[in-house]
């Protein structure tokens, strides 16, 4: 508050009401740089000055910037949150959510004129229409413009149907009135009242009121089966059938459900996805996603109030009995947090949406721009693991050894969550006699790691071990003894159920097996496997040769090594002449071995 002393705001900090409102920030050259809402206006905008320490570094910087301040009182909470929304909107201030939804997707647009029409659109517009949507599903969408044509028949020309027109016979009926999609209202063979009726309909299938129009057409054909018209009746029970059979596929919860809206939030580092369900008599009859990306670490409240104030804002809000969302909002008006039952189903479905949407944004993103892929994969796996560092460097370490014989132990490193091979290791356990993989283990991070201090060189982030406790309470040790344990992160990995495991807790976690922080271990695992058992085999077969070698009476470990390096198998040797041999052994040895595989059949 140093910086301030002489800012405008320190005046305006002292006489803040307490009441809801909106509040907005100005920087020394009158730019808004954040517009926020309040519950109470003193507490809310004091806090900021207040904290020695914020939450975050966004927040300190932004409070650093603050050179004014104005306010506007609301009577309630909710106006606060709708003030709010629209001023973000109009002045897009930096540290705000920047807002996106999905409104490319196709609404249904009924027209504010004399006879109106009905059709699907891209984009809205304030022009009095009516509009339903968007719909995500085409599909959906044509089939629900579809039905209302069936049910009931409407133009589809531009005719400009006023009074005068009419009367006067200024337009003649075409192919759609001739093959039954419309009833002719440009000749005056309909009219507006008998056409506002048919709107009336579409409006409530739009709604999700069904039974309104079942109710309505029910007495449209007994009225005509009354009176004997038995075609018209015919006609009106199979536009009931039409609209029986469409209810049956669309309810997707009980239809005593109606009128609700339901959020629900999926998110990551960067961005929030809101899912917005309309619900009316247990049909989903609008359907809209949000994306919001994030400025100051907002948390999950917040993101779904800016959503919920964005849609009420919006041309298509209509009044609501009943709000369903995830979590506890601070705001007044009535909501519901399910735990159970139809309402709960409708919550997991509506975060069934935003997850996916937020899965066909980040595609799109990481298409574009590979390093948010790299980011997005860490921080899974920094969340998962509750790493306090986000691993761009980690190391896993993997023993192999054949009844004790040959021990090596392979250590495989992973740079931005993919292989590096250049800087992969293997150990041949020196200290360690028979099938011992605790001992193993422990060399291998001792020799590992006490290089990487001496070299100055800078530590995983992460360190994964394949093994359980065991493996993972020797290496350990080893880090203690290091004086490294506590800055470099630990955990083993099981192979029967894919436990991982921590040190000091005897209870280990489970990742969902199709998580993409399991898929990286997993991978790791297999890497170290795979080096170490190559290793092993070459080491196996090494030994096997040299032994093949040492048999001749005369030649000793040194010579036969010096013989493989050279000639790299023993059937070269066989073949090779003395001379050459004598080259890498001597004259002497030479001779020896030529001898012995003379003698050999």
């Amino acid at each position: 508050m140093n910086k301030k002393e002489q800012a405008p705001i320190k005046n305006k900090l002292k006489i803040l009401p307490n009441e809801p409102g909106v509040y907005k920030y100005f920087d020394k050259n009158g730019v808004i740089l954040y517009i926020g809402k309040a519950k109470n206006l003193k507490k809310r905008v004091r806090s900021y000055f207040n904290k020695k320490q914020h939450e975050n570094q966004k927040t300190k910087i932004l409070v650093s910037k603050i050179w004014d301040m104005n306010i506007t009182v609301v009577p309630t909470e909710i106006d606060a949150l709708l003030l709010e929304n629209s001023l973000i909107k109009e002045f897009k201030p930096k540290y705000n959510i920047n807002l996106k939804d999905d409104k490319t997707y196709p609404s249904i647009k009924i027209t504010n004129e004399r006879f109106p029409k009905i059709y699907s659109v891209r984009k809205t517009i304030k022009d009095g229409s009516t509009y339903y949507g968007p719909y995500t599903n085409t599909k959906l969408m044509r089939i629900v413009l579809e039905l209302c044509k069936k049910i009931y028949p409407i133009r589809n020309c531009n005719y400009a149907l006023s009074e005068k027109n009419i009367e006067s016979k200024k337009f003649k009926v075409c192919l759609e009135y001739q093959i039954g999609n419309c009833k002719g209202a440009c000749e005056g063979l309909e009219s507006e009242e008998e056409y506002m009726e048919s709107i009336s309909g579409i409006k409530n299938i739009l709604r999700g009121n069904l039974k309104e129009v079942k109710d309505h057409l029910k007495r449209k054909m007994e009225i005509a089966a009354s009176k004997w018209h038995y075609e018209d009746a015919e006609k009106y029970k199979i536009k009931l059938d039409i609209l029986t059979n469409y209810q049956s596929r669309s309810t997707v919860v009980n239809p005593r459900i109606n009128d609700v809206d339901v959020y629900n939030i999926a998110q990551n580092e960067r961005y929030a996805y809101i899912n917005y369900l309309r619900i009316s008599r247990g049909i989903i009859i609008q359907s809209r996603n949000m994306e919001l990306r994030k400025k100051m670490n907002e948390s999950s409240e917040e993101l779904i109030e800016t959503a919920l104030a964005d849609i009420k804002n919006s041309d298509m809000s209509t009044e609501t009995s009943e709000i369903i969302v995830p979590l506890t909002l601070s705001v007044s008006f009535k909501y519901t947090i399910p735990q159970s039952g139809d309402k709960k189903k409708l919550l997991d479905l509506s975060y069934k949406n935003a997850h996916l949407y937020m899965r066909e944004k980040t595609n799109q993103y990481e298409k574009l721009n590979p390093d948010l892929k790299k980011e997005r994969l860490l921080n899974t796996v920094k969340n998962d693991l509750k790493l306090k560092a986000l691993p761009l460097y980690m190391e896993c370490f993997d023993n192999s050894n054949f009844q004790g014989s040959y021990p090596v132990s392979a250590c495989v490193v992973f740079r931005d969550g993919k292989p590096s091979k250049k800087e992969y290791r293997h150990f041949n356990i020196k200290t360690v006699e028979g099938p011992n993989d605790f001992a193993s283990m422990y060399e291998a991070l001792t020799r590992r790691y006490t290089r990487l201090i001496e070299e100055q060189k800078p530590l995983p982030q992460l360190i994964i071990i394949d093994g359980g406790k065991g493996q993972l309470s020797s290496s350990v040790r080893a880090l203690k003894d290091l004086n490294i344990y506590g800055e470099v992160a630990i955990i083993g990995i099981a192979k029967r159920l894919e436990e991982i495991f921590y040190p000091e807790d005897n209870l280990p976690l489970y990742l969902d097996k199709k998580s993409e922080t399991l898929r990286i271990i997993q991978h790791m695992r297999d890497e170290a496997h795979r080096f170490g058992i190559t290793h092993h085999r070459n080491q196996r077969s090494k030994g096997t040769l040299l032994s093949k070698l040492t048999e001749i009476k005369g030649i000793g470990n040194e010579s036969a090594t010096e013989l493989l390096r050279a000639f790299k198998s023993v059937s070269r040797i066989k073949k090779t002449p003395q001379a050459d041999i004598a080259r890498i052994v001597g004259p002497a040895k030479a001779s020896i071995i030529q001898t012995f595989f003379n003698d050999q059949p």
